[in-house]
């Protein structure tokens, strides 16, 4: 069996809450011949847990038969320099020989940003094995934290954090992605198209067996009609656009019976409640996050689904791979997404109502359409849904093409290719 370490500062335990990807790729890479032990810091996103004990610098953990090392880092709140601090203490700490001498030695080593350090960690772990490296991209640093305005352009920390991500890019035998058109920023930057791969997000259709999935609500029905949205409460996830929209369907005569279900965590949740409470909003409750296995429980109570993203053409110019987005799909019922993303796999599935972002007149007409609809057609529109995911998001076929990369990548490389990426991993 060979090894693969996957580097993932926030990577969740499948009882965690939030986006589990690791987990599952783990578990089904196994059937193609690869053990993976998953890498990640011992406090937990949103939420700050501290999963070690105070007499613990780290802990090996086993999941459904994943490994899972903890690695200690210092725990805080928001987005400051705690956070920052947080980061750096990861990737120092897992460079520390004494931290992963326990482990198997790697055959490949994959270092996933969110933030770039944890990538040049993986980065410099596969160079003191001497193994390919893969960086996975899930999110575009520093240009993401550009486009939110977090960043200045012309900032030092910007030129500094463009020279990181070029040397990760330049490093990699592979340049996995999760966003579908995000070659189209990585190749002008001198990286052959070739080297890049895109994975997306995607389910563990297991969880969400169809026998669980009831009809949506019937028409004239006493009871409310459950819309719902779960994950993140933070600056991209548009959610003040959604509080707005739901205001308007307070006010439509056809929006009495609708009720929203925001369940989840995250660095706006305050804010968020405190402007449902200015707009005396009845119609929206809002929820504690719960772990992944409990969201196919919840995903069975609702009605239709509801997404939004903030309006930034540029940031979505490459595309959306969000984790609920894909549940919502695996679990059978309608969905209204607010995006002008460069892909749409609510229209592509015809699963759902598609409007712009920023628009909450008319995500609040879209809400009320889908509620005045046939319940025959938001079950046709679920099933659709249910059936695109299980075609092109089941983790047990991502996995394969994840296990295809590692494979390829691991088998000795022949000169002429070698030659061309302008890359000898091995020597590097």
């Amino acid at each position: 069996m060979r090894q693969v370490w996957i580097l993932n500062h926030y990577a969740q335990e499948p009882s965690g809450a939030g986006g589990t990807r690791h987990f599952h790729l783990a578990e089904h890479l196994v059937a193609h011949g690869w053990q993976a032990t998953v890498i990640a810091a011992s406090v937990e996103l949103n939420s700050g847990r501290q999963r070690l004990a105070p007499h613990e610098t780290q802990r090996l953990e086993r999941f459904s038969g994943v490994p899972f090392l903890w690695v200690r880092t210092p725990e805080y709140q928001g987005n400051g320099g705690g956070r920052m601090r947080n980061m750096l203490a990861f990737s120092w700490r897992v460079l520390r020989g004494k931290t992963t001498r326990d482990l198997p030695r790697p055959d490949v080593v994959i270092g996933s940003s969110v933030h770039p350090f944890a990538a040049v960690a993986g980065a410099l772990l596969a160079r003191r094995f001497k193994v390919p490296f893969v960086f996975e991209v899930r999110d575009l640093w520093p240009q993401t934290l550009v486009d939110l305005g977090r960043l200045r352009e012309d900032a030092v920390a910007t030129r500094i954090l463009r020279r990181i991500e070029i040397w990760l890019y330049r490093r990699a035998a592979r340049i996995v992605v999760l966003l579908p058109r995000a070659w189209e920023y990585i190749v002008p930057l001198g990286i052959p198209k070739e080297k890049v791969v895109w994975i997306p997000n995607g389910v563990d259709l297991s969880l969400f067996s169809r026998a669980i999935m009831r009809k949506p609500a019937q028409s004239g029905s006493e009871e409310p009609f459950t819309l719902m949205y779960f994950g993140a409460h933070g600056q991209a996830n548009g959610l003040d656009n959604l509080l707005q929209a739901m205001e308007l369907v307070g006010k439509h005569h056809e929006g009495a019976n609708i009720l929203l279900r925001m369940i989840g965590t995250g660095p706006l949740k305050p804010d968020l409640i405190a402007q449902a409470e200015r707009l005396k909003l009845r119609n929206v409750v809002f929820e504690p996050a719960v772990p992944k296995s409990e969201i196919p429980r919840l995903a069975a109570q609702a009605d239709a689904f509801v997404i939004a993203v903030m309006e930034l053409p540029k940031l979505y110019r490459y595309g959306i791979s969000m984790n609920k987005l894909f549940d919502y799909l695996a679990a059978g019922r309608p969905i209204v997404i607010a995006s002008d993303a460069a892909n749409n796999p609510v229209a592509d599935a015809q699963a759902g109502l598609t409007v712009g972002p920023g628009r909450p007149e008319a995500l609040a007409h879209a809400i009320i359409e889908i509620t005045s609809m046939p319940p025959s057609e938001r079950e046709r529109m679920g099933r659709c849904g249910r059936d695109y995911v299980e075609k092109n998001h089941s983790f047990l076929h991502l996995s394969g093409r994840l296990a295809d990369v590692l494979n390829e990548i691991s088998m000795p490389m022949p000169a002429a290719v070698r030659s061309e990426t302008g890359e000898a991993w091995a020597e590097s």
